[in-house]
């Protein structure tokens, strides 16, 4: 069983992140936060996929000042992405937004850094310090110990805004690179209290991004380090971050929602045609449940039958028909045009 670190706990909007609570799955808009209609409805799609509190990026003040529709018309939190100009994160603020994430990276006059600060205390709004290892000031981009560096950075900025008298603090620290996200992550964790959004930043295309993802992830949140995650991936669809959040999450058993499906990588004892075909329609139907139900797609006798009855539903394929199971029964026998249809009815009666 994990232990999960114990941080002291934020509220944005009406999602509280950290104090060992469950961790929370994020994403960030690929639209153009200046188009109102295009960026709610993005929201909203992932809203529906799962996604809990999402990002905009704020590049101008045109993006910020559409803050005041967007908020209202938003099912879920929002949080400001700041680079380079303060006062967009004092329009974002007076915009409603629910947290404002800002790069000491890029914003780095601490008397601007005191004007966020106050604007957001006034308000009881969070503040998320961002550090990303693309952006730290070149004369502190140690390349030989690139995680201390950027651990060293995150610490001045929060030592700053304490100073201020404000703790509503979450702390992101992100590199391209697994292994100096994982220590960086490791090494902050160990000096402060606050909340932890992690993630490898820039992972790249959802192949290979989600393997480096889930590398880097899986690692931080075994050692219980992880408040909030995001998964990101170079994709036109964000969903594809929330499912692969969520799918690196159940593997540590650290979420319970939607189905978990177990499928056999076949080789020549796969007796059923077009097995891989199946397999991603099985997948395709079951993405639109949201019970934490475990159902296994078994090739071959060696390991099906044990796996489909150790699963919640299960189906075991033989040739031109199969086995289903549930709950450890066998509960029919199903010919091969009937693989689909059959397991999903049964999957749709566990409760």
């Amino acid at each position: 069983m994990i232990r999960r670190r114990v941080s002291r706990p934020i509220t944005i909007g009406s999602v509280t992140v950290g104090g060992a609570g469950r961790v929370i799955v994020q994403s960030m808009t690929k639209t153009d936060t200046r188009d109102v209609t295009a960026t709610i409805c993005q929201i909203q799609r992932l809203a529906d996929c799962g996604c809990e509190i999402v990002r905009l990026a704020i590049p101008d003040m045109s993006a910020a000042k559409a803050l005041r529709e967007i908020r209202p018309n938003s099912p879920l939190p929002l949080i400001a992405d700041i680079h380079f100009d303060h006062r967009l994160a004092l329009a974002a603020l007076e915009g409603g937004i629910d947290q404002v994430r800002f790069n000491p990276g890029n914003i780095r006059e601490s008397d601007k850094i005191a004007e966020i600060v106050r604007a957001a205390k006034e308000q009881a709004i969070p503040l998320r310090i961002g550090i990303n290892a693309g952006s730290l000031p070149h004369e502190r981009h140690d390349k030989h110990d690139l995680a201390a560096a950027m651990t060293r950075t995150a610490i001045e900025q929060i030592r700053l805004i304490e100073s201020l008298d404000f703790d509503l603090i979450e702390v992101s620290i992100k590199a391209s690179d697994v292994l100096t996200t994982i220590e960086a992550n490791r090494s902050i964790a160990e000096e402060m209290p606050y909340p932890l959004h992690i993630g490898v930043t820039e992972a790249g295309l959802p192949g290979a991004g989600s393997i480096y993802s889930a590398v880097g992830l899986g690692a931080l949140l075994h050692l219980g380090i992880g408040d909030s995650i995001r998964v990101s991936l170079t994709t036109a669809d964000p969903c594809e971050e929330v499912a692969a959040a969520y799918q690196i999450l159940k593997s540590l058993n650290l979420s319970e929602r939607g189905p978990r499906l177990i499928s056999c990588p076949t080789c020549g004892r796969c007796e059923a045609d077009g097995f891989y075909e199946l397999a991603r329609a099985v997948e395709d139907r079951l993405s639109v449940m949201s019970r934490p139900i475990t159902v296994a797609l078994m090739g071959c006798v060696v390991n099906g039958p044990g796996e489909a009855r150790d699963a919640d539903v299960g189906l075991a394929c033989g040739k031109g028909r199969g086995v289903i199971f549930k709950k450890g029964e066998k509960v029919r026998t199903v010919m091969e045009a009937e693989f689909l249809n059959a397991l999903i009815a049964e999957a749709e009666t566990i409760s």
